[in-house]
């Protein structure tokens, strides 16, 4: 039977992804098809030959007599321009390949983006799921886009069976201009193979991933990967006065742990801090949730999945800058050792705080970890955790809220929406402050009212962290986890969001 050793050891299951300068021989050809803007006399500008006044098809590097083929058989099975939407036919003798998948690319004339080129080329990949070796042909120059959507797209989650599944063989042939292309297409395969380990950690069973196993596997793809590696179990948490951690994992037989991994780099400046809520599992302890969509809470450490993904994935691009990623791990249980409302927890640093609702867990542990980060002396600390139901309710389930120091806060929001992580800026209004407030300890963990609920969250994070560091918080309670269909790149289940947001803004700040 499979034990949390072999799930957790598994490699992320990603199609491989290789460049090439010339159309090759392949199993599957992906091509885009778009609809036509209007007056659109049958030429599509170089990118291909038209198909009527309806369709155009997008197929850098192939012959016009190949395009010309797909265009006519796309125009006649009506094939969807949707972006992501796909539709397989057979080749022509022209075309390099035994059959061709469309997959729709929007209107014509409309701006083709990055995010647009992700989404097609994801949903195009997970169509040729099994199909072999595909050659994608969407856009030559910006290589990294269409081969980052593909490889995440290709994404397969780990499934806990006792049959033997067969080894992945599929390719993913990238279609590239030049070299640098190609360099671009080595670094989008790392990105996806780090954003499928947080996918696969969010994806694992709770009782094969809790805080023991997590912190086990955390510490050994760190070490892996040339990090340095520090695991508190619950004696030194205890030594060291974790308050909130040992206070929402006092409940499970399965203690908890802090995990530190440090990739250095950048000598001379401050480092980065990454904190990222590991909950691995939330019954919301004595304040227990409903029955109801509870199994979901396997995907409560989205935040520490996102964060020990991002610290490897920095040290195996060899970002020049020193990165620190603190991760509080717990199982948050109701048993005759929980934490109780009314209870007072002593901090990791002294503040207190009044518990008025247990299942307001994961800002207790990240405040520990904050304070514990804040040690460092970083420039910049990032949090991220699926912290709130109140960002699902004030942004929906795919864009995640932003809150912290304001210009900090702005751009973290603004390079996640870059990457098509789709962060938004969010407000920590004075007024909501007052809430926090408590007649026996120095805050409460919750308001005494569900108004602006991800902001009070984030307000009662600010208290811990340290004066002069720029600071932003990403609730991804909505974004980290897909309990819909798959779309575009993102697959059903976990999503590694907010990965690629963090990377974007260690980048950043490593290039300032």
């Amino acid at each position: 039977m499979p034990t949390a050793q072999s799930i957790l050891s598994r490699t992320p299951d990603l199609a491989a992804l290789e460049a090439v300068t010339t159309p090759v021989e392949s199993d599957v050809v992906v091509v885009g098809v778009c609809a036509a803007s209007t007056g659109d006399d049958g030429e599509a500008g170089g990118r291909g030959a038209g198909a009527g006044p309806d369709l155009v098809v997008v197929a850098p590097g192939l012959s016009g007599e190949a395009t010309g083929a797909v265009a006519a058989a796309a125009s006649a099975v009506a094939a969807s321009t949707t972006v992501g939407a796909t539709t397989r036919i057979p080749a022509a003798d022209s075309v390099p390949g035994a059959s061709v998948m469309l997959v729709g690319l929007g209107k014509d004339d409309d701006e083709r983006t990055d995010e647009t080129l992700r989404r097609a080329a994801g949903a195009a990949a997970r169509a040729c799921r099994g199909l072999g070796t595909a050659l994608v042909a969407l856009d030559t120059d910006r290589a990294e886009a269409v081969a980052l959507g593909a490889g995440l797209g290709s994404f397969r989650p780990a499934k806990v069976t006792a049959k033997d599944e067969e080894a992945t063989t599929d390719t993913l042939r990238i279609l590239v201009a030049d070299s640098a292309a190609a360099t671009a297409v080595d670094r989008a395969a790392v990105i996806a193979d780090c954003v499928g380990l947080a996918r696969d950690f969010v994806n694992t069973p709770p009782n094969l991933l809790f805080p023991g196993s997590f912190a086990d596997r955390a510490a050994e793809l760190g070490a892996g990967a040339g990090l340095e590696v520090e695991v508190l179990d619950e004696a030194a948490l205890a030594d060291g006065g974790f308050g909130g951690i040992l206070a929402v994992g006092g409940g499970s037989s399965r203690p908890p742990r802090l995990v530190r991994l440090t990739h250095r780099g950048g000598e001379g400046r401050p480092p980065v801090a990454l904190v990222g809520k590991g909950v691995t599992f939330d019954t919301g302890g004595i304040s227990i949730k409903p029955a109801a969509g509870m199994e979901q809470m396997t995907m409560d450490m989205g935040g520490a999945a996102a964060v020990v993904a991002t610290v490897i994935l920095a040290a195996r691009l060899g970002l020049d800058l020193t990165v620190i990623a603190t991760v509080p791990m717990a199982e948050n249980m109701p048993s005759a050792t929980a934490y109780r409302p009314g209870d007072v927890l002593t901090m990791y640093g002294g503040t207190t705080v009044e518990v008025q609702n247990t299942d307001a867990e994961g800002r207790l542990i990240l405040a520990d970890a904050i304070v514990r980060a804040c040690e460092d002396s970083p420039s910049h600390l990032i949090d991220t955790a699926t912290l709130t139901g109140a960002q699902m309710v004030a942004l929906g389930k795919k864009t995640p809220g932003v809150m912290g120091t304001e210009d900090f806060r702005d751009r973290v929001a603004e390079l996640s929406r870059e990457v098509g992580e789709g962060g938004w800026p969010m407000p920590l209004p004075e007024e909501l402050r007052d809430g926090l407030d408590s007649e026996v300890a120095d805050l409460t963990n919750v308001t005494p009212h569900r108004w602006g609920g991800m902001l009070s969250a984030g307000l009662f994070l600010s208290e811990f962290v340290a004066d002069g560091v720029e600071w932003a918080h990403i609730d991804v309670a909505g974004p980290a986890y897909n309990d819909g269909g798959a779309d575009g790149y993102l697959p059903k289940g976990a999503t590694g969001v907010p990965v690629r947001t963090m990377l974007a803004v260690l980048e950043d700040i490593a290039a300032s």
